[in-house]
């Protein structure tokens, strides 16, 4: 199927770009999540009038994110949590975990913009994180995690 994108979509295309996707990625997620509509002539058409304001929202979007990144770049989160003996944790720290912490310090940040690709910390220690607020734009912060007595 192909489909007209109303925004930068990661490792498929910039806005406005006519690109060919599998029709169940095209029904399943770009289309109700907004991020595409179909390349027929009306869509076409309708998009060539609204590219302006498009590209506008895209730009505010970006400069958004980057302002954001550029708060939270470097900062460190401490979360503390009940470890045994050996460091290990009674559980596990994710990427909600660490988003209710952003959010105490005065942060929005969306947890499925929180990157934690080795899965969650099951130790104590200190860990890199990297927050991807924008398809172009990411910041990196410090989860530190510690023990509970």
């Amino acid at each position: 199927m192909q489909v007209i994108l109303m925004d930068k979509v990661v490792n498929l295309g910039n806005l406005g770009d006519v690109v060919k996707v599998k029709d169940g990625f095209a029904r399943n997620f770009l289309i109700p999540t907004g991020r595409a509509r179909r390349a027929t002539q009306a869509n076409m058409e309708a998009f060539a009038a609204q590219k302006a304001e498009l590209e506008r929202v895209a730009a505010e979007k970006l400069a958004d994110a980057q302002r954001r990144a550029e708060k939270l770049e470097g900062n460190s989160v401490t979360i503390s949590q009940k470890a045994g003996v050996d460091g290990r944790l009674f559980g596990s720290i994710t990427n909600a975990d660490i988003a209710d912490a952003l959010k105490a310090q005065g942060h929005e940040v969306a947890k499925a913009d929180i990157r934690l690709p080795d899965g969650p910390f099951k130790a104590i220690g200190e860990y890199a994180v990297v927050l991807a607020l924008h398809t172009d734009v990411t910041a990196n912060i410090t989860v530190v995690v510690t023990g509970e007595q």
